[in-house]
């Protein structure tokens, strides 16, 4: 064995070795959920169509420098050949069928697996309100009257309505195990509909790059065996010291990194709204404004002072 074939061994075994290490587990293909089951077979179904084109073009590139290589004179040799009707018929057959099926596919999966969507259940569905803070998740349950930090939590079968806005740098909220990931924007609420229907505890991230401290952007969705377990899980974080306000929400948005997870009881249920607004312009501040009755106010005053 040669020195250089030993040293291309040693680096195709380490390559390996650190493409396993960089996925140990197999999120996307594991899914627990009908949404990330959806996604998994609709990823499975397009490669297998796209392989049907990528298999047997690699295969004639090897069969084709074979046949005809340097040297090869029992072949046909014909230098004026120019059209073929057969190859005319795959090259544009074969394409427009795989291109017909991909786009009658991705047509139908919009729409089944809009995010929007409400899932179908026999269960009403729950609320959860979503903020990516710089380096964390802050996670809202205005039902409930609790909030946490880099945690989440759900009764199996129960389906939910992730409401999700961003208090800074846009994020990507992303649970591979059930399902799709959507943006978080600061000023904008989007909406994300996701289902569990196998208990454990699930990772979160952000999958979108937003600084300093992103890598530690993480959390867990622990998915609760029963209705039950989860009030009681609801209970234990009612009883936390620690309660959110509008006040102690600004000691919380400030930049921090690796944050371990934390409990709240929820004191301002309209924490999430008045968080968008930060970002909703001079509309959305005159809105504001209108609604407390402050601008009746601010006018009397202006009328009093000549």
């Amino acid at each position: 064995m040669t020195t250089r074939f030993r040293y291309q061994t040693a680096l195709a075994v380490l390559a390996c070795l650190s493409l396993t290490g960089c996925s140990s587990e197999w999120r996307l293909f594991d899914p627990k959920g009908p949404v990330a089951n959806d996604i998994m077979w609709l990823t499975l179904v397009s490669a297998g169509i796209m392989l049907l084109v990528v298999v047997p073009v690699t295969m004639m590139g090897f069969i084709f420098s074979w046949r005809y290589r340097r040297g090869q004179t029992d072949r046909p040799y014909d230098p004026y050949w120019e059209h073929s009707n057969k190859i005319e018929a795959a090259v544009w057959g074969i394409p427009i069928a795989i291109i017909s099926v991909l786009g009658y596919l991705t047509f139908v999966s919009s729409h089944e697996l809009d995010p929007r969507r409400p899932i179908e259940s026999d269960k009403p569905t729950m609320i959860i309100q979503v903020v990516a803070l710089p380096w964390k998740w802050l996670f809202i349950y205005p039902e409930e009257g609790v909030a946490t930090v880099n945690e989440v939590a759900m009764p199996v079968n129960q389906p939910v309505q992730f409401l999700i806005t961003s208090d800074g740098a846009m994020n990507s909220f992303f649970i591979p195990n059930l399902g799709s990931q959507i943006y978080a924007m600061s000023g904008m609420e989007n909406r994300l509909h996701l289902m569990a229907d196998e208990p454990g505890v699930y990772d979160g991230m952000s999958a979108n790059y937003s600084g300093f401290g992103f890598s530690g952007m993480k959390f867990k969705t622990h998915v609760h065996e029963s209705e039950h377990a989860f009030e009681q899980w609801v209970s234990d974080v009612k009883t936390s010291d620690q309660s959110l306000s509008s006040e102690s929400y600004e000691l919380l948005r400030k930049k921090s990194r690796d944050v371990p997870p934390m409990y709240f009881s929820l004191a301002n249920t309209l924490l999430f709204s008045e968080i968008i607004d930060r970002y909703s312009g001079s509309l959305g501040q005159l809105s504001k404004r209108r609604l407390s009755g402050s601008d009746e106010k601010t006018e009397e005053a202006s009328v009093e002072k000549p």
